[in-house]
C-alpha cells in the first residue's frame, strides 16, 4: 500500500482494532498528518471484492544484539477486519512480509502482541518490560543537597532533538536490545514539539536525557524513558525532577528492566511497575530472521550442535562454535563430537537475546536440551537482560 492507499484500506482496521470507535474527524486528521513519517514502512494488506480485510506493517528499524547493530523489522499495526477474523488472513499476511523484509536484509524482528502465544508460533519469544516508577519529587530532596559532576540543559524537544538523538544513536551502539526508528519516524517527535527536553552533560558530553511532560500546576509529570550511561547522570537529572517539588504531587516515567529504582536514595517511596494485560498492555517480542545475525557474534568458550526444527525461516543442523570469543556457524554435520540440543526459532532467539536459560527452553517447550547441551549454550550465550526501548 502507497501512503494515500493506507488512508483508506489500513487506517480504519488499525483504528478500529487499537483505538477508541467510530473515529472521529480530527483522528482522520491526525492520521492524515502523520502519514509522512511513515514513509519508510512496508504495508500490506488483504483485500476481497475490493475490501481491506486484513493487514500488518513492518518498520525498518535498527537494533543492538550482543553489541552488533543488525537490521531489523519492527512489526506493527496487525489487524482485521471483525468478520474476517480467524479465517488465516494475519497468517498469510505475517508470513508474506517477513519474507520481503528477511529478503530485504533484516536479520532480526520485533514486535509487541496483541497476544503473545499467537506470535510465539512465528518464533518470537518474549523480551522484558520497561518498568513504570512512580514517587513524590519530595522524596528526592535528598539529592538537592548532593554536589554532582556534570550540569543540566533544558529546552523544547524541537529545538533539542539533534542533541537527543545522537544520545539515543549512542544507546544503540552500546545498549543489548535497544532498537531505534529510522530517521523519516523519528523526526515527528522534533516536528510535533510537545515534550520538554532536559539533558545531563559532564566535559560536553551528553551523558543523559530525558523527555517530560507536565499536565497542570499541582498534577503529574510524565516522562518518557530515564536514559544514562552512569549513575552520575542518573542522580542529575533525578536532581531535576526533585526541583518541581513546589509543581507537580507525582512524577512518572519509565526505566530499563535493569534499574533499581527502589535501592536509587534511602526512605524513596516508590512505586515501581510492569503490568501485563490481555488486551491492553503487551511486553515486547523478538526473533532471529536469519542466522546470519550470529555470525560474528561476542560468545563465551562454548561449542554445540543444534537442529532448529519447525520454523519457516531458520532451520537445518548447524554447529555453534564460540571457542575463539566470537560466535562461528558451521551448517550440516559438523562438530559431531559436539553436544547437541534441538530448537525451535523461539528457542533460539530467547538464547541469543538472553532472556532465556537453556534449560528455561528445555522446561517452556521451546526446544530439547540435555545438560551437557545447556552447559554448552550458557557458556556461549550468557544471560544478558535487553531493553527494546522503542514502542510502536
Amino acid at each position: 500500500m502507497t501512503d494515500e492507499e493506507r488512508q483508506a484500506t489500513s487506517f480504519p482496521l488499525q483504528a478500529y482494532a487499537f483505538e477508541a470507535s467510530p473515529k472521529r474527524p480530527e483522528r482522520i486528521e491526525a492520521f492524515r498528518r502523520y502519514l509522512p513519517y511513515g514513509a519508510a514502512n512496508r504495508t500490506l494488506v488483504v483485500e476481497e471484492d475490493g475490501e481491506a480485510l486484513a493487514t500488518a506493517s513492518a518498520i525498518p528499524m535498527r537494533q543492538n544484539l550482543r553489541g552488533c547493530v543488525l537490521p531489523m523489522a519492527g512489526i506493527s499495526g496487525v489487524a482485521s477486519h471483525p468478520l474476517a477474523r480467524r479465517r488465516g488472513h494475519v497468517r498469510a499476511l505475517l508470513h508474506r512480509l517477513l519474507d520481503e523484509m528477511r529478503d530485504e536484509g533484516h536479520r532480526l524482528s520485533a514486535l509487541y502482541p496483541f497476544r503473545a502465544s499467537f506470535y510465539e508460533h512465528f518464533g518470537y519469544v518474549g523480551l522484558p518490560m520497561s518498568r513504570t516508577v512512580a514517587f513524590s519529587p519530595a522524596g528526592l530532596a535528598p539529592l538537592l543537597r548532593a554536589e554532582l559532576p556534570g550540569k543540566l540543559g533544558w529546552e523544547r524537544i524541537g529545538t533539542g532533538y539533534a542533541d537527543h538523538r545522537a544520545f539515543t544513536e549512542r544507546c544503540l551502539a552500546e545498549r543489548h536490545g535497544f532498537a531505534l526508528f529510522p530517521e523519516v519516524r523519528a523526526v515527528s517527535l522534533r516536528d510535533d514539539d510537545a515534550r520538554w527536553l532536559v539533558t545531563a552533560r559532564r566535559d560536553g558530553t551528553t551523558v543523559g536525557v530525558l523527555t517530560y511532560t507536565i499536565d497542570d500546576y499541582g498534577g503529574e509529570l510524565t516522562a518518557d524513558d530515564l536514559l544514562v550511561t552512569d549513575p552520575y547522570a542518573r542522580a542529575l537529572l533525578l536532581q531535576f525532577l526533585g526541583r518541581h517539588v513546589d509543581q507537580v504531587e507525582r512524577v512518572r516515567l519509565r526505566v530499563p528492566p535493569d534499574e533499581l529504582p527502589e535501592l536509587w536514595l534511602t526512605d524513596l517511596d516508590v512505586h515501581v511497575e510492569a503490568r501485563l494485560a490481555q488486551p491492553g498492555s503487551s511486553a515486547p517480542m523478538a526473533r532471529l530472521l536469519s542466522l546470519d545475525a550470529l555470525a560474528g557474534l561476542p560468545a563465551g568458550p562454548g561449542r554445540v550442535r543444534v537442529e532448529l526444527t519447525g520454523d519457516r525461516w531458520l532451520g537445518g543442523s548447524h554447529l555453534l562454535d564460540g571457542t575463539t570469543g566470537r560466535l562461528e556457524l558451521v551448517a550440516g554435520a559438523a562438530g559431531g563430537d559436539a553436544p547437541a540440543a534441538t530448537l525451535t526459532a523461539a528457542g533460539l532467539s530467547a538464547l541469543a537475546y538472553g532472556v532465556l536459560d537453556p534449560a528455561e527452553v528445555d522446561v517452556r517447550g521451546l526446544g530439547r536440551v540435555p545438560p551437557d547441551a545447556a552447559a554448552e549454550l550458557r557458556r556461549l550465550f550468557p544471560r544478558h537482560l535487553p531493553h527494546l526501548h522503542a514502542t510502536f
